[in-house]
């Protein structure tokens, strides 16, 4: 008799609990299993470090009390857990841990290696969601739509809103317009695409990738950078990418040019970025992520909102991304118990 695969799927706010048990139930209908709940307070309990692991809910203790209930459980589904030594010692029966997102850094994952525990992501659940938000992102900086409507609808000003009908803060069109994209993986490509539909001039810079591209391909970032009226961050952050754009970089730009970060704040000096705003060197920047998270509220950033658009780490969020990651996990599960190979292994 095959034994019972014992599961805790421990969501948070946006990747239910109720999603990964759902899809779950679809992958192992015909092996039997037994699937615990644990609801996590991301995002509305902002994460952080934890004990050695990075983005993860402080909750090492409510998640080693599930993974020890009923006998142990062999498999975690998570999002935003703390998989610690801590945990992972405390938890002797757990052999397979499946992360809900684009990579597993909230997983120690040298301790998992030690305690022979596979690790699992979903890499590409959110690329869509990402690219369709930073477009979005995009327009609004260009258009100034959000300051805009705070003087209609915050302010009740008509007359002051319509002074962006004037030539001089009208803002700029994507039609024609010379758009840079630093990174081109799964999200940059995605943004080529949908800006060459709106007639933009693309170009990318992407060391890493060859073959066909959307837009054209610039050999250096200097060069992308003199020849673009906005930049778009698309770059994994390493060692090596952390501080991409600094003073430098933004100085290189064309005067009056666009910034856009979707991607990691870390990329972007943000002291520079303030700066540049401050000069007209750059005319508007949208941000979603920042050096630190929450953003904290002393950031030279809120005082410069009429030249930002500001928004708090949103560009996965869609229903269909939580979706997506519950039947990616469960997939990973699945193969899990029918003894196959699995497809997003780490290690």
């Amino acid at each position: 008799m095959t034994e019972t695969l014992r599961v805790v799927a421990a969501g948070d706010h946006f990747v239910l609990p109720s999603l990964i048990t759902s899809a779950i139930a679809e992958e192992l209908r015909e092996h039997p299993y037994a699937i615990s709940e644990l609801k996590l307070g991301w995002p509305l309990d902002p994460f952080g470090r934890v004990a050695e692991v990075e983005e993860a809910s402080d909750a090492e203790d409510e998640l080693i009390e599930a993974l020890r209930g009923d006998g142990g459980a062999q498999v975690l589904v998570t999002q935003m857990g703390p998989v610690t030594e801590r945990v992972l010692a405390a938890c002797p029966d757990l052999q397979l841990v499946v992360v809900c997102r684009g990579g597993p850094v909230n997983v120690n994952l040298d301790a998992a290696k030690t305690h022979d525990v596979r690790v699992c992501f979903a890499p590409g659940r959110n690329a869509a969601a990402t690219a369709e938000f930073t477009v979005g992102m995009m327009l609004a900086a260009l258009r100034r739509i959000p300051q805009a409507h705070e003087l209609l609808a915050g302010q009740g000003s008509w007359e002051q809103g319509a002074t962006y009908y004037t030539y001089e803060r009208s803002g700029l069109e994507l039609e024609d317009l010379p758009v840079g994209l630093i990174g081109y993986g799964a999200v940059g490509s995605r943004v080529a695409r949908a800006l060459c539909a709106f007639g933009a001039r693309v170009m990318v810079y992407d060391p890493y990738v060859h073959g066909e591209i959307h837009g054209l391909r610039v050999a250096t970032l200097d060069e992308l950078l003199r020849r673009s009226q906005v930049i778009t961050l698309h770059a994994r952050l390493t060692p090596e990418t952390r501080g991409l754009i600094g003073a430098r970089e933004l100085a290189l730009l064309r005067p009056g040019a666009v910034v856009v970060n979707v991607a990691r704040g870390p990329l972007l000096d943000e002291e520079a970025l303030c700066e540049a705003l401050e000069s007209g060197q750059v005319s508007a920047a949208a941000l979603d992520t920042y050096t630190r998270e929450p953003l904290p509220t002393d950031s030279s950033l809120f005082g410069l909102t009429d030249r930002l658009v500001l928004t708090p780490h949103l560009g996965g969020a869609s229903r269909a991304v939580a979706e997506k990651a519950a039947r990616i996990a469960a997939a990973e599960v699945g193969c899990w118990a029918r003894g196959h190979a699995l497809a997003h292994q780490l290690r």
